[in-house]
């Protein structure tokens, strides 16, 4: 029997943007545009008659914005939401609030409000749309997770014959998240102490307009320092860096140092910076010294670069899937066996400490 279609709210001030995002969206044969909204107003009263799993919803809108509507939605009838937003400075600081809410993901307009060539993300908007209606939702409100739109098979849960022993030494963190992991970094980084005695490198899946913003909003509210990577910058404990949208990290090694430079090598399935081209490059300079961290995400971004390391010694944390928003990333390393525990994100941190200690 075949799988329903997945049903889709629009909701968008132009008509005209309606108009082209329901055009995309239909073109899928897994999607179903079941209405669309002119404002956040409109879009509650959609949605408790039209039920939809998943939700598109532009920023700015007049009587209700985006972002007081994402709140409403996440208070009263939790949903998966897809924000798109204009990829400017004033665009990413209103997404970064927009993800804090509870957002699954988002998209960026490419060419401000009215974007009449939205059709060249119309790849990445399909995609999106069909993995947030497999999110679970880590709810402001409350603190627990809504059920996904759509129930996928649950995974069978890792097991270890024998409590984790890290043996070895660890000279750095390596972490990859994608789908909710601005969320799951948000919840993680605070919680790791001043002192933290190695640094931390991570990629986020996220466009150049976006990290910056993101790495302050992450450094205000954690007690070690978190910078967007430059060319140059050294790396040193207490210090986490973060890819920077549109390039890949790199690390290297220059007089005993180890330092970020930045690539413009083409994206790597897909993405751009990718976790799979920050591993390899820990891995040619720290070989198996490394704890991974593989959070949420979608695809398998990671897993590629996570095996060479963990061949020469790595220890590799995933997220669970009880806590992951979408369960792509980690159960790739998973399945791909090399994984030594699975945590819920909660855990994270402090194992982090426990390994990076010894």
């Amino acid at each position: 029997m075949a799988q329903d279609k997945i049903r889709v709210l629009v909701v968008d001030d132009s008509a005209l943007m309606r108009q082209f995002i329901s055009d995309i969206l239909k073109s899928d044969s897994r999607l179903e545009v079941v209405g669309t909204a002119r404002d956040g107003k409109d879009a509650l009263v959609q949605i408790r008659s039209l039920k939809p799993h998943v939700v598109t919803m532009d920023v700015e809108m007049p009587n209700m914005d985006g972002l007081k509507a994402l709140e409403e939605i996440m208070k009263s009838n939790p949903l998966p939401v897809v924000m798109v937003s204009s990829l400017t400075q004033s665009g990413a600081d209103t997404t970064l609030k927009a993800l804090a809410l509870g957002c699954v993901d988002f998209i960026g307009k490419p060419s401000g409000t009215i974007s009449l060539n939205i059709k060249d993300i119309g790849q990445e908007l399909i995609e999106k749309v069909i993995a947030a209606s497999t999110a679970r939702l880590r709810t402001r409100f409350g603190g627990g997770f809504s059920a996904p739109a759509r129930t996928l098979p649950q995974a069978p849960e890792f097991r270890r014959m024998a409590p984790p022993i890290s043996t070895g030494r660890r000279d750095i963190v390596a972490i990859a998240s994608s789908t909710g992991g601005p969320m799951a970094l948000s919840e993680l980084m605070p919680k790791l102490p001043k002192n933290f005695p190695v640094p931390i490198v991570i990629t986020q899946h996220m466009p150049k307009e976006f990290t910056g913003s993101f790495a302050k909003r992450l450094n205000d509210s954690s007690q070690i320092e978190v910078v967007e990577g430059f060319d140059g910058l050294t790396l040193k404990p207490g210090r986490a860096v973060i890819a920077p949208g549109g390039s890949h990290l790199v690390i290297k090694r220059r007089a005993g140092a180890a330092v970020c430079s930045l690539s413009d090598a083409p994206p790597v399935l897909s993405v751009k910076p990718a976790a799979n081209v920050m591993f390899q490059s820990v891995c040619d300079e720290y070989g198996g010294n490394v704890l991974v961290v593989i959070l949420t995400g979608m695809g398998r971004d990671g897993t590629d670069g996570a095996i060479p390391m963990k061949k020469r010694g790595a220890y590799v944390i995933a997220e669970s899937q009880k806590t992951c928003v979408v369960y792509g990333m980690p159960k790739a390393a998973v399945d791909a066996g090399i994984v030594d525990e699975v945590l819920p994100l909660n855990e994270i941190p402090d194992a982090m400490v426990r390994i990076v200690k010894g």
